[in-house]
């Protein structure tokens, strides 16, 4: 089925940075990775230089400004490594519904016209703008704002110029891209409700045991690194205020919680839109197989059980047999469908992307030392 060409062109890849960036020659079709290392690790050298000038490189290498080295060097370039990785997946997810008959072609006009609003709204300059706002607004509020380390908020009583040019400069830019991150994420999210009230034609005998929809998963498989800089984030604050006594390590476990519910509604959310319609493909298509299983097994028994073949026709190598054995398959298939499009792959993959990064952590409560000689004495038997 030939490919509407608004379908096949949808992209969150949009918005006023991205064209800067394109005319910046920092993005080359959807890689945006060097425009995110320009923006973190540039602005990350710019302070070291500045604090060079000043004489206080000494004191931006502790662990009370860990979590700014991290926005900056890791958190940064992660959200545009996420976005390069993702957006072809999505991208080949909208082609793919389209062209393998899920949605169905008198419901293509209907996914046309919210292809080309997504679009639309990725291209605006005002959620942007909005982004931006939120970011400068929070800037000038950073004083009476709580953070859990001392990198996360201004203190004016920090005068060096490099700390200026953070606080002021590169914690503004980190939000902004926080939110622009937040805003592409409700854009997706709004862009799967409304593909999911389509008059979907879902295949409950598909074997990805998603009715066709499997490709959705692999696409939410490509926010790991997103996974990963919300944890690092979150990790490395800690770690700047465990350093300075005002968290202790056992209520890590509290705030691993409350991220691992975060990454679940931002990451796992948006695929429970197509519960209903899983749901009722998958009773509507046991209902069909059911019937069609029927049918087959009276026919089958008629020809082979109550004389029905020709008398002496060989059993071993009939089709009969194959083709029984393959509807009870397809019957299997049919019966194991998922009411969600969520995985035990995509599940490990980003429960592992959401701990793996607070794993520093016990070295406050295990220091390397320790660990290294316990691990000895267990190696030796003492």
């Amino acid at each position: 089925m030939e490919t509407r060409e608004g379908i096949a062109d949808f992209s969150l890849l949009g918005g006023p940075l991205y064209q800067l960036g394109r005319r910046l020659g920092l993005v080359r079709g959807t890689n945006t990775v060097l425009l995110g290392l320009t923006i973190g690790v540039g602005l990350w050298l710019i302070i070291l230089t500045l604090a060079f000038i000043e004489g206080v490189t000494d004191r931006m290498f502790t662990l009370q400004l860990i979590a700014g080295h991290a926005r900056l060097l890791v958190v940064i370039p992660l959200f545009f490594i996420c976005e390069s990785w993702v957006n072809p997946r999505m991208t080949a997810f909208v082609r793919t519904i389209a062209q393998s008959g899920i949605v169905p072609p008198t419901a293509l006009p209907a996914l046309d016209a919210e292809v080309a609003r997504t679009n639309r709204w990725k291209d605006a300059w005002w959620p942007e703008a909005g982004c931006l706002l939120a970011a400068v607004v929070m800037a000038v509020m950073g004083s009476s704002l709580q953070s859990l380390g001392e990198s996360g908020v201004y203190d004016p009583r920090r005068t060096a110029l490099g700390a200026l040019v953070y606080f002021q400069g590169g914690l503004t830019l980190f939000r902004f891209l926080l939110f622009r991150w937040g805003w592409k994420l409700a854009l997706w999210s709004w862009f799967l409700w409304r593909v999911s009230r389509l008059d979907l034609h879902l295949l409950p005998g598909h074997p990805d045991r998603d009715g066709g929809l499997g490709s959705l998963e692999g696409v939410h498989e490509r926010f790991t690194p997103l996974v990963v800089a919300i944890s690092v984030l979150e990790c490395s604050a800690m770690a700047e205020a465990i350093s300075m006594g005002t968290f202790v390590v056992t209520d890590v476990y509290l705030w691993l919680a409350l991220v691992l519910l975060l990454d679940a509604a931002l990451f796992l959310g948006p695929l429970l839109v197509f519960t209903d319609k899983l749901w009722a493909g998958r009773t509507k298509g046991m209902g069909v197989y059911a019937r069609l299983a029927a049918r087959y097994v009276t026919e089958f028994e008629a020809k082979w059980t109550s004389g029905g073949s020709p008398e002496g026709a060989p059993l071993l190598g009939t089709a009969d047999l194959q083709s029984l054995a393959d509807l009870a398959n397809s019957i299997s298939v049919v019966r194991t469908m998922r009411w969600v499009t969520i995985g035990p792959r995509l599940l490990t993959q980003l429960t592992l992307a959401a701990l793996v990064p607070f794993s520093p952590l016990l070295l406050f409560k295990y220091p390397l030392a320790e660990l290294a000689q316990k691990l000895i004495k267990h190696l030796v038997g003492l």
